[in-house]
């Protein structure tokens, strides 16, 4: 039953909008109780942290090269962009609603960036990048970027033009494939 009301909460909170959608709601659309929904989450904030909780998954790990990987993230990008459901990062979305009334919000959203900005660095290591947290937190702020341009202008096309940034960043940084990431032509 938890999964399902998380599941409920995953789907009106980033559809909706967390202020837009009460207890009553979830548990209506689930076909529950408030009571029953209470006795897994006592309060509309713990489902709220539950629901952001679930959502912090690490980033997967691959034998991919490092350039594909970084690269692959705004193409992902443009594959949601594509997508009626898109509607930006729910950490962000979170925070922009909550604002200062929720510092475990805070720190969850600071919680996810901090682990996507660490993915992109762990990468730059592997490539040799003489300053792997700055690039990293550059090809961070070109991701929350790309999302907010889409919001705003409803164009996929966003999440190209932050590719091109990326690729122009990691070509003056001098990123290369370190050579155990080198294939061997077949």
């Amino acid at each position: 039953m938890k999964q399902r009301i998380l599941e409920t909460a995953d789907r009106l909170f980033y559809g909706r909008g967390i202020r837009a959608v009460g207890v009553d709601t979830v548990a209506a659309e689930i076909g529950i109780s408030k009571r029953t929904l209470y006795n897994h989450f006592p309060s509309k904030d713990a489902l709220v942290l539950a629901y952001l909780e679930r959502r912090l998954q690490s980033l997967p790990d691959s034998d991919r090269p490092p350039l594909e990987q970084i690269l692959g993230t705004f193409d992902r990008l443009g594959r949601s962009f594509g997508t009626a459901e898109f509607r930006g990062c729910a950490f962000v979305n979170a925070v922009a609603e909550l604002g200062e009334e929720s510092a475990a919000v805070r720190d969850l959203a600071i919680e996810f960036k901090e682990a996507r900005r660490l993915w992109f660095r762990g990468l730059l290591d592997r490539l040799g990048i003489a300053d792997p947290d700055g690039l990293a937190t550059q090809l961070a702020l070109l991701v929350d970027g790309a999302i907010a341009a889409f919001l705003v202008r409803r164009d996929p096309a966003m999440a190209l033009a932050a590719k091109d940034a990326a690729m122009a960043l990691l070509a003056q940084a001098g990123a290369r494939q370190a050579p155990a990431d080198r294939q061997e032509p077949v």
